[in-house]
């Protein structure tokens, strides 16, 4: 069992329904519709709604708020998490229908409509990119590698370029380090590798496979905690993301295909409800109280003050914490999105957002 296994609680990592966890909640949960449709004369049935995302870090945790908040039940809505070891697996999923939204990159949807699957972001759950940090091995730290310039200017054994390691090719952390390298023109001195998720990323920087690793903050203070990685840039400095990147941009988002907005717009909105909700309670509440809400069944595996970070990272990177994104916003993430090796046209605000959805659930909300 992997280290992303047992964040989950054991079950099956690729294909989770919320709703059916053990054979007495389903009996309960039986007798209870049971009663129910003997008073109403019909069953009550509650809609199954699927998410992918990858890996499984805080980064990704609205859905699982929402189902453990109760604000998906709410709605009438039963969660069934389709979970992968990067982003790019994930929109992968949503592209071969075997999920109905996505969590991930925001240029997902925009590769997606790009590739013929016309897709939209219906809600951002983050404005600063905190997997864009680098996490340098120690000993290179050590030795003087203190910086982005020091890391490229640095050669392997033998002459080769330092290697470093994102969760897959094409995933958000590769898009934004090679953004942040493309902007210090330091690019061609270093070589990109899929390092996966947290277990084979952190196992990989500990025995030198990888030099560096783009590292979201809970695998970050696990890897300075335990004494084999240092950060060489870090986002949650403030000033450091809009030096390099101008400001906020959509980063993390929920995403669908447009057919299923088109069909299911009435569920669509109900999830963003719940969705919505979710990140309100996150905004208002103390962190230590959303990891006793989700630490047992989703990151047992995980260092607690590593998840705190993680979990705390988007409502104070993003202040306003609502969701919804401008035309501006998206307009500063054109540099990042369109350039060469994206495969990313320059692409409309209305052909790949539809922001209605969440304008319509914070109303719902105040």
């Amino acid at each position: 069992m992997t280290r992303d296994d047992r964040a989950l609680g054991g079950f099956d990592r690729h294909s989770i329904g919320m709703g059916a966890l053990t054979r007495r909640a389903m009996l309960q949960a039986g007798a209870a519709s049971a009663v129910l449709a003997g008073a109403t004369g019909r069953a009550l049935a509650a809609d199954q709604v699927s998410i992918t995302f990858g890996p499984v870090t805080p980064i990704y945790a609205t859905s699982l708020i929402a189902q453990e908040k109760g604000f998906l039940r709410d709605e009438g809505i039963d969660l069934k998490l389709v979970t992968t070891d990067a982003g790019a697996r994930a929109r992968q999923n949503l592209a071969a229908g075997e999920a109905m939204f996505a969590h991930g990159d925001a240029s997902h949807p925009l590769q997606l409509t790009h590739r013929g699957k016309a897709s939209k972001i219906i809600l951002v759950t983050s404005t600063v990119p905190s997997y864009a940090s680098i996490c340098v091995r120690q000993d290179l730290y050590e030795a003087g590698i203190t910086s982005i310039e020091a890391f490229a200017a640095w050669k392997r054994p033998g002459g080769g370029k330092p290697i470093l390691g994102v969760t897959a090719i094409g995933s958000g952390t590769w898009m934004f380090s090679t953004y942040l390298f493309e902007q210090r023109k330091l690019d061609r001195n270093v070589t990109w590798v899929a390092s996966g998720g947290a277990s084979t990323a952190l196992a990989g920087l500990k025995s030198r496979q990888f030099d560096a690793i783009a590292a979201p903050p809970s695998w970050q203070i696990e890897a300075e905690r335990n004494g084999y990685g240092r950060l060489i840039y870090d986002v949650r400095v403030p000033g450091v993301f809009a030096k390099d990147f101008g400001g906020p941009i959509p980063v993390s988002a929920i995403y669908a295909l447009e057919e299923t907005i088109q069909q299911k717009p009435e569920l669509t909105q109900r999830f963003v409800n719940a969705l919505v909700r979710a990140m309100a309670y996150v905004k208002a509440t103390p962190v230590a109280e959303v990891l006793a809400l989700l630490d047992k069944r989703y990151f047992a595996g995980f260092d607690p003050e590593a998840t705190k970070a993680e979990l705390s990272f988007d409502p104070a990177a993003w202040p306003a914490y609502s969701g919804v994104i401008t035309r501006e916003d998206f307009a500063r993430g054109a540099p990042v999105w369109y350039r060469q090796g994206t495969d990313i046209p320059p692409t409309r605000f209305e052909d790949v957002v539809d922001m209605r959805f969440a304008e319509a659930a914070q109303k719902k909300a105040a």
